[in-house]
């Protein structure tokens, strides 16, 4: 019953190091995560700049595995080349050491005060910013308070003398400990998690150096397969696999070449540095920044066999999601800009179609409603697949910054493909009807719906950017020009009311069927200048309701 008892105390203290880690990382993605990951994409230019970016990402997340999400993702889209992206993931691996370097020093005393500093922000401050700070200060305490507690448990495991007996036994079997810390590692997501468990073992005197140095290098191992696991994305795309795929190369070679000096290793960190735990946060250190010295001159070869290896899967399927990372999606921040590029997709096809529209009222031609049928279904497709990769997001880990934001995607995605809907259901529909009937359009008529088309597409783009950047003066312009189509329909009702009935074959009539599809491009506008008004209603800039004061009351 003592070692029954003593696991299950084991386990829970290393259960309690694992929540504290996910907190803090929780916390500073709550915090800081849209703006972490703008700086991670803007330094991805230089392989040098890319690994100091990466190295300071992963010591605010205290996750190398969260960054590599991240950077994983830009690759994988093609925002960034790899070679910066595997740069970016040598910065993260020497953030993870770092973090360990910290932490391996005996500062449990601080623990009480990052607790109690930390609940007192989550519970008192009302900005949502700090309350996330305090969940940082909470997690770093619990983590500082399981490593006292592991080094305490095990601190009777010393004297057994059948412990004795599996040291010496695996003293010389570098192999197995290397493997149990690569499972450890893996199964907590985290190298830190991993290296502090080993640090924790080695403080106890239950590891030999030689055991302590191999464990070290299985943590690093094993934190790079979650990664790989989950940076697949789409289902045989191989392409998205080579950043992840990279660094578990350069782990696999590190891992070699200090196996293959393993005894030489390890009595030098023994004598160079003081205690087990600081011989564990030094070994760790030493082959991250080892391994990046070797790898950053050799990054732009290691790039091209992996391009060649993995190359990109051409794209078939025009309907088929290109930005939809699955295994993103533990990343709120990452998986709304993943979300985000797809929608704009969606609206660069809305531009083609109403292209092909404006070139069907002006041609004659009679594909072009079929030629809008088909990008319909695309469209269709895509935002399925947005809506289905939205709801994916956890919702416990979203702030009400991000809350906000995947309901203006959900929005956005909704509002493209109902004007898509109208175009190729109602507007495709008045043209073909036109070249039927061979009716040649008034001049007049002409040059309305020619306008009307060239302002949608205005429209769009001014959508677009209200979309992507909140700007206050494309969302005003977007709801004027809305009002301004409201006057073009106006003008068209009026000419048609006032013109002299022709047969419907003559030049010059004016059939019905003309002011229908004015009204039905108006309706593509309403839909576009919907993503204004939230932006405004923020702003004080619109009123929720166009009803006069009084007015309800009257009647």
């Amino acid at each position: 019953m003592t070692e029954l008892r003593l696991l299950v105390q084991l386990a829970g203290e290393a259960a309690l190091l694992l929540w504290g880690l996910h907190m803090v990382q929780s916390g500073v993605e709550r915090a800081f995560g849209g703006k972490l990951q703008a700086m991670l994409g803007r330094a991805l230019g230089s392989p040098m700049r890319a690994m100091l970016a990466g190295l300071g990402v992963t010591a605010a997340l205290q996750s190398s595995t969260a960054t590599a999400l991240m950077v994983t993702s830009f690759a994988a889209t093609g925002a960034v080349a790899l070679v910066p992206a595997l740069a970016a993931m040598l910065g993260a691996n020497i953030g993870t050491a770092a973090i360990v370097q910290v932490l391996s020093f005996d500062i449990s005393w601080l623990s009480p005060l990052l607790i109690l500093a930390g609940v007192v922000a989550f519970r008192r401050s009302g900005r949502a910013q700090i309350r996330d700070l305090g969940r940082v200060g909470i997690g770093l305490g619990l983590m500082l308070l399981a490593l006292h507690l592991l080094v305490d448990s095990l601190a009777p495991v010393q004297a057994s003398p059948t412990l004795g007996r599996v040291l010496d036994a695996l003293a010389e079997e570098p192999l197995p400990n290397l493997l149990l810390a690569a499972v450890v590692a893996w199964a907590a997501h985290s190298s830190i998690a991993g290296v502090l468990f080993v640090a924790t073992l080695a403080g106890g005197s239950v590891l030999l150096p030689q055991a302590a140095v191999a464990m070290v290098l299985g943590a690093n191992l094993g934190s790079a397969i979650n990664p790989l696991l989950q940076g697949g994305g789409r289902r045989g795309d191989r392409a998205r696999l080579r950043l992840p795929v990279g660094n578990l190369v350069n782990r696999l070679v590190g891992c070699v070449l200090v196996l293959a000096f393993l005894p030489e290793i390890s009595a030098w960190l023994a004598a160079a540095t003081s205690t087990p735990v600081r011989l564990v946060a030094t070994a760790h250190l030493g082959f991250n920044l080892a391994m990046s010295l070797l790898f950053l001159p050799l990054l732009r070869p290691l790039a091209w066999a992996l391009e060649r290896a993995m190359p990109d899967r051409p794209e078939l399927d025009e309907a088929a999601p290109r930005y939809l990372d699955s295994g993103a999606t533990v990343m709120p921040s990452v998986a709304m800009a993943n979300a985000g590029r797809e929608v704009l997709r969606i609206a660069d096809m809305l531009e083609r179609m109403l292209e092909i529209s404006a070139r069907g009222f002006a041609e004659g031609g009679r594909d072009s409603a079929k030629a809008l049928a088909g990008m319909d279904d695309v469209v269709d497709r895509l935002h399925r697949a947005v809506l289905a990769y939205l709801a994916a997001i956890p919702a416990e880990g979203l702030t009400a910054q991000d809350s906000r934001r995947l309901a203006e995607i959900q929005a956005f995605a909704i509002a493209l493909e109902h004007a898509a809907d109208v175009l190729t259901r109602d507007v495709a529909r008045h043209a073909t009807k036109r070249v039927r009937h061979g009716v040649t359009l008034a001049e007049g008529d002409r040059q309305d719906l020619a306008a009307l088309h060239d302002a949608l597409r205005e429209q769009l783009r001014l959508a677009v950017a209200v979309f992507m950047v909140e700007d206050a003066e494309a969302a005003r312009r977007l709801v004027q020009a809305k009002e301004q189509l409201r006057g073009t329909e106006r003008a068209a009702a009026q000419r048609a009311a006032q013109a002299a009935p022709l047969p419907l074959g003559e030049p010059g009539a004016t059939p019905g069927f003309v002011l229908d599809a004015i009204r039905d491009l108006r309706r593509v506008g309403a839909h576009l200048a919907a993503v204004a008004h939230p932006l405004l209603e923020r702003r004080g800039e619109l009123l929720s309701s166009r009803l006069a004061p009084g007015r309800a009351a009257e009647g």
